[in-house]
């Protein structure tokens, strides 16, 4: 039985939900006869955050972990490529922190790639009609902090990790701004996790970007 790791980011810039967290929280007790998940959220706090998350990864010894984000104005489920290793932030965060073209790991790789069978998790999202994509890109806010500490911490492990980034609800877009539902977001975690848990390997298709 394979333990899968779910994360979300409690809400932050001030405001009252954060559709990551929101959509995690949907799968607590998710099983089948190859997998159980376990959801938990992070604070939106760097430093705090990778901590939580290092402590999860001795707590659960997942064998998956997919940890998500809110990514506002994305108009689809950006499975995250690569995490780099810098903080650079245009906002506070929970904390009041606002690091500034700041290390997360001092001496460590410039990046990361993520170890999730990114491409076959976007055709399964597809596959169920859902917008979804390759993102290059994870910013530098607590998102990429995550996602750039949990990969250092899985590189000599067999732990299949990344990050999705979600877009955000109806109720938070203002107009013309992208959204998704929650029951659409939620069906996209269920199709990463079935992904990651299935493919062997990922799958080779086109899925770059031009910018």
């Amino acid at each position: 039985m394979k333990t899968i790791l779910l994360t979300g980011f409690e809400p932050f810039n001030k405001a009252s939900i954060n559709p990551s967290w929101e959509a995690v929280k949907e799968l607590k007790g998710w099983r089948n006869g190859e997998f159980a998940v376990e959801v938990r959220q992070l604070p939106c706090v760097f430093g705090l955050a990778n901590r939580v998350m290092a402590g999860l990864l001795e707590e659960l010894k997942p064998d998956v972990v997919i940890a998500t984000g809110q990514a506002g104005g994305r108009p689809e489920l950006s499975v995250e490529r690569v995490a780099i290793n810098v903080d650079d932030a245009s906002i506070e965060d929970n904390d009041g922190q606002q690091p500034v073209d700041a290390a997360i790991v001092e001496g460590g790789p410039a990046a990361y790639f993520s170890t999730l069978p990114i491409k076959a998790i976007v055709r399964e999202m597809r596959e169920h009609g859902l917008r979804a994509g390759v993102s290059q890109t994870a910013g530098t806010f607590v998102c990429n902090h995550v996602f750039y500490g949990l990969l250092h911490n899985t590189a000599d492990s067999p732990v299949r990790a990344g990050f999705i980034h979600v877009p955000f609800l109806p109720e938070q877009a203002g107009k013309g701004v992208p959204s998704m539902t929650l029951d659409e977001i939620v069906e996209g975690l269920r199709a990463a996790v079935i992904a990651s848990v299935s493919a062997e390997s990922d799958i080779a298709e086109a899925g770059g970007a031009t910018h």
